[in-house]
């Protein structure tokens, strides 16, 4: 039977309040790895469990930590990712809200590990709600000792700063992110170096995101066998899944890694909506690949995912049904990362450009021949050939709707209309 962890204490009353959080066994975590364990042995705990990072890449993120150099004469950063600016996902913000502390013991048993004494969380300045429950779970962590000097009478001292972004999507980029935290404008480095090495002023930095940290404390006290007895040997643990779209009941559902999107989707969030039937699913986020309704086997688990040629990116699953017109979503997409691009490579800024003005003038019904072909070469020619995932993300997208439905663009261009107005 599976246990929900990470929402826990979402739908607790005051679940935000720290006195809630101790209530329910928090801080445990944090008091366990200073007082049974050092610095190098959680990030052995950590490995052990196999924990991938929940922002998008999969990266092990106890590999991540051990990157980091030691006696580097410099200090060691540690940044949370709450940029959260991928459309259709929103379960850092939840997890901010409503169980902010879960966020800062594993922020503070993360910084024991690598050695930082300094966090900033990079939070976007529309999470209003957040923002202030981050501020004040803070202020009561200091209160009860868990941040500051000499936590819980140890010789670690950690504090947590929040820097509010300004609602630029690219900021979600880990380098990015930096440049912005930094106070640059936004766009994304040349790696390497990487930022283990030379990130957050040049010194050694760990970016991990919302729901990766949050993992860590119950890591700490449950230990590394209970996280990787929990769904694919290779994709463990808990994870946050984001339903929305044209679905009975859209939310943010807690189960294990690997369920099948099928069942995510018609059991959990009750499947298509009265009279229709469900035409495909984005699986994480505009930026994945979509999925076509005979697809749905696929397991929710980074490996599964690339397999079936799409990713599990942050879990945002868009259900899309048989009302929608393909040409009108993929067109929605691109004009979306056409207007995000931060606009350093010139394969995104020009390349994303012209596909949005073909994919316009199919839509509208004013596409000719050879369009389709021109929108393949022109994510050949983006594909692969920028500093960041940007140009990637919205070229796959792309290319998995011409893939899967090339005859609603067929039918656009020959019928000269919409086939669904």
């Amino acid at each position: 039977m599976f246990e929900p962890v990470l929402l826990k204490n979402v739908d607790v009353a005051d679940g935000h309040l720290v006195s809630t959080y101790e209530a329910g066994g928090g801080y445990q975590a944090l008091a366990k790895a200073l007082r049974e364990y050092t610095p190098d042995e959680v990030i052995d705990l950590v490995k052990r469990s196999n924990l991938r990072g929940r922002g998008g890449a999969g990266f092990p993120t106890g590999m991540k930590w051990g990157f980091v150099p030691k006696r580097t004469g410099k200090p060691t950063y540690l940044c949370c990712n709450a940029d959260e600016g991928e459309p259709g996902t929103f379960k850092d913000r939840i997890v901010m809200e409503r169980d902010p502390h879960q966020l800062i013991e594993g922020l503070a048993v993360s910084a024991y590990a690598i050695g930082a004494e300094t966090a900033y969380v990079y939070i976007r300045g529309e999470y209003v709600t957040a923002i202030r429950r981050l501020q004040q779970a803070i202020a009561e962590a200091h209160a009860k000792g868990y941040l500051g000097k000499r936590i819980l009478g140890s010789d670690f001292n950690f504090a947590v700063h929040i820097h509010c972004g300004a609602g630029a999507y690219i900021c979600g980029e880990e380098t990015a992110m930096l440049e912005s935290l930094e106070g640059k404008r936004a766009q994304p480095r040349l790696k390497p170096p990487f930022p283990a090495v030379a990130g957050l002023y040049a010194s050694p930095t760990v970016i991990n995101n919302v729901e990766t940290l949050s993992c860590v404390p119950h890591i700490i006290v449950r230990g590394s066998d209970w996280f990787r007895g929990i769904g694919p040997d290779k994709s463990p643990g808990p994870k946050l899944y984001c339903l929305s779209g044209q679905v009975r009941k859209p939310g943010l559902y807690e189960l294990p890694m690997g369920i099948p999107l099928r069942e995510l989707v018609e059991n959990h969030a009750g499947g298509a909506l009265p009279g229709r039937r469900i035409k495909a699913v984005i699986p994480g986020g505009v930026s994945a690949p979509v999925i076509p309704e005979q697809g749905l086997e696929v397991g929710m688990d980074f490996d599964s995912l690339a397999a079936a040629g799409s990713m599990l990116g942050s879990a945002g699953v868009i259900v899309i049904d048989d009302s929608t017109c393909m040409v009108k979503v993929a067109t929605r997409i691109i004009e979306f990362f056409h207007h995000e691009s931060c606009g350093k490579c010139t394969p995104c800024r020009e390349g994303l450009n012209w596909v949005v003005k073909v994919l316009r003038r199919i839509e509208a019904g004013e596409g000719a021949a050879g369009d389709l072909e021109q929108l393949e070469m022109l994510c050949k020619g983006i594909f692969g050939n920028t500093f960041c995932a940007l140009g990637d993300g919205a070229a796959m997208g792309l290319r998995a709707a011409l893939a899967h439905f090339r005859d609603e663009f067929v039918a656009h261009i020959e019928d000269r209309r919409c086939p669904f107005h």
